[in-house]
């Protein structure tokens, strides 16, 4: 009889706080392989074409944001296609290459790491580490374009790469600092 009691005493609670998280649909920006396509995309912000394409897609998130939008980005991806000779199963670069992403907000700002720690690029994408990780940034920093743009305050974004050994030490110079959402100054 006890656990009935206590039971139904939390079960208020725990239907409040099913009701209480907080959905928004927002767009996502992903760095996107075009393998199994016949078509190169220009990417402006790289200034070459590729075969690959940063493009956004509406997601329904929950949680901590930015931090989860961040997340978000490496979700796997499958295009839907009217083509029964398209049988590629995922084509978001992050997932395919197993380039993690997280983020965190610090008093500072917006951390983000991309770890190239487990790297593994597949030989039918045609794109080099570079080339994937400017993409990444591309998505990272237009995700949080989007977020920014309705917020009153300015974001700090510090986006660094980690888990790159001696080899790969060079992709290090991809580190980046922005501001978004900067304030005008006031005569």
């Amino acid at each position: 009889m006890k656990h009935w009691v206590c039971a139904l005493s939390i079960t208020p609670f725990l239907v409040a706080s099913g009701f209480a998280t907080t959905l928004m649909m927002v767009p996502v920006y992903e760095p996107l392989s075009l393998q199994g396509t016949d078509g190169d995309a220009a990417v402006i912000d790289v200034g070459e074409a590729l075969q690959a394409c940063v493009v956004s897609r509406p997601m329904v998130l929950s949680g901590a944001m930015p931090e989860d939008l961040i997340a978000a980005i490496r979700s796997p991806h499958l295009i839907p296609t009217n083509s029964p000779n398209y049988k590629v199963q995922e084509v978001n670069l992050l997932v395919l290459c197993k380039i993690l992403i997280d983020a965190e907000m610090t008093e500072s700002g917006l951390f983000v790491r991309l770890d190239v720690g487990q790297l593994d690029i597949p030989p039918d994408v045609d794109l080099t580490t570079r080339q994937i990780l400017r993409l990444t940034i591309i998505a990272v920093r237009k995700t949080l374009e989007a977020y920014q743009n309705p917020q009153n305050r300015p974001l700090n974004v510090t986006l660094t790469i980690e888990g790159a050994d001696e080899a790969k030490a060079t992709l290090r110079e991809l580190n980046v600092q922005f501001t978004l959402g900067e304030v005008a100054a006031t005569p």
